[in-house]
């Protein structure tokens, strides 16, 4: 089977580009040819910056110095009129920018007491039915979802309950968003915990331990009824979940990979295939992955129960673009295989991912 060897999808450094602070997270602007960056100064401000790609080079075109380290930030919860870009900073904020004019927030709350680590948004850019809604997880333990239109409130907020010791939290993620009605978060802590909360019935729904302090969940899609969770971990290790059956007991079926030795910082499908998603390493490793469905998704137990089963996953590709770890990665929603990633090596990179519609 050589020929399909010259069929694989080739990872392509297109462009680079040099920061003078450390770089926390990287974004596409929805429908334009712009990213941005964000991060920390040496000094301990937030910088935002607005680049637009243009041929082989970064253009700058706007840098913004804000009080606190930007940690995170996210579209997802805007209209593509709008495009607002909502952010967690090192002092628990969360504000929402027009990059327009991004000198005052349009919507600002102190919405955690210690860093947010991790943000998600659902309900715009035409992606998941319902309210636009932001989720934040923090390293004070909690997990709160805001509705923009809604001032200082949480519309849900998991907390750990009376007793139980607060965990890092590291990573959230929107799901099951394809009606008015459904929609879950799911949440990834520091000791391994995975929590899935249904916001329908305000109740955990499903939980686990995946053994290793949790860097990134995604759903394969935010706006179709559960389907698959990828999870990543601070040991180098990988689980799939299929979402689709839920056993009673024994909760989703899943496979794990094992893809390097060291921390998988993150995990993004690609827009275009929900079947084929990347994850970012500690080693400044890109690594392109596929799943595969198994033959039938679920099965019924002794008892009668329907359980699911698990599929397999295949490396696709994989380059080494840095010796320092890439911590963020977002693929553009608008074209197909272009890719930007950040490392702590303080540099912004572009990628062309080639030959996808061939996987």
């Amino acid at each position: 089977m050589s020929s399909a060897g010259l069929e694989r999808p080739q990872l392509v450094a297109h462009v680079q580009q040099a920061l003078n602070y450390t770089l926390f997270d990287c974004k596409w602007v929805p429908r334009s040819a712009r990213l941005l960056c964000l991060g920390s100064a040496a000094r301990g401000t937030g910088i935002l910056q607005l680049y637009e790609l243009q041929g082989g080079r970064l253009a700058l075109l706007r840098e913004i110095e804000k009080a606190k380290p930007i940690k995170c930030g996210t579209f997802g919860a805007t209209s593509l009129q709008q495009r607002y870009l909502a952010t967690g900073d090192f002092g628990g904020n969360l504000n929402i920018w027009n990059l327009e004019a991004p000198e005052i927030p349009v919507y600002s709350v102190k919405g955690h007491k210690e860093i947010i680590n991790s943000i998600d948004g659902v309900g715009g850019l035409g992606i998941g039915e319902g309210a636009p809604e932001i989720v934040t997880g923090s390293r004070d333990g909690t997990v709160k979802v805001w509705d923009p239109r809604q001032k200082d409130t949480p519309v849900a907020n998991m907390e750990p309950v009376q007793g139980e010791s607060k965990r890092d939290c590291w990573t959230v993620a929107f799901g099951n968003a394809y009606n008015q009605e459904e929609r879950v978060v799911c949440a990834g802590y520091d000791n391994g915990d995975i929590k899935l909360f249904d916001l329908k019935t305000m109740s955990l729904r499903w939980e686990t331990n995946i053994k290793n302090g949790v860097c990134s969940v995604e759903f394969d899609r935010k706006d179709v009824n559960m389907n698959k969770l990828v999870a990543t971990s601070l040991e180098g290790k990988f689980h799939v979940f299929d979402m689709r059956t839920q056993h009673p007991t024994k909760g989703f079926a899943s496979v794990s990979e094992k893809a390097q030795k060291s921390t998988i910082w993150q995990v993004r499908h690609l827009p275009q295939n929900r079947d084929v998603f990347m994850t970012s390493g500690g080693a400044g490793s890109l690594h392109l992955w596929k799943y595969e469905y198994p033959a039938q998704r679920s099965k019924k137990d002794s008892e009668g129960a329907e359980m699911g089963v698990a599929g397999s996953v295949s490396l696709l590709q994989n380059v080494t673009l840095s010796t320092q770890p890439i911590s963020s990665l977002d693929w553009s929603p608008d074209k197909k295989g272009l890719c930007v990633c950040g490392a702590f090596d303080q540099t912004v990179r572009v990628l062309i991912v080639t030959k996808l519609n061939k996987v």
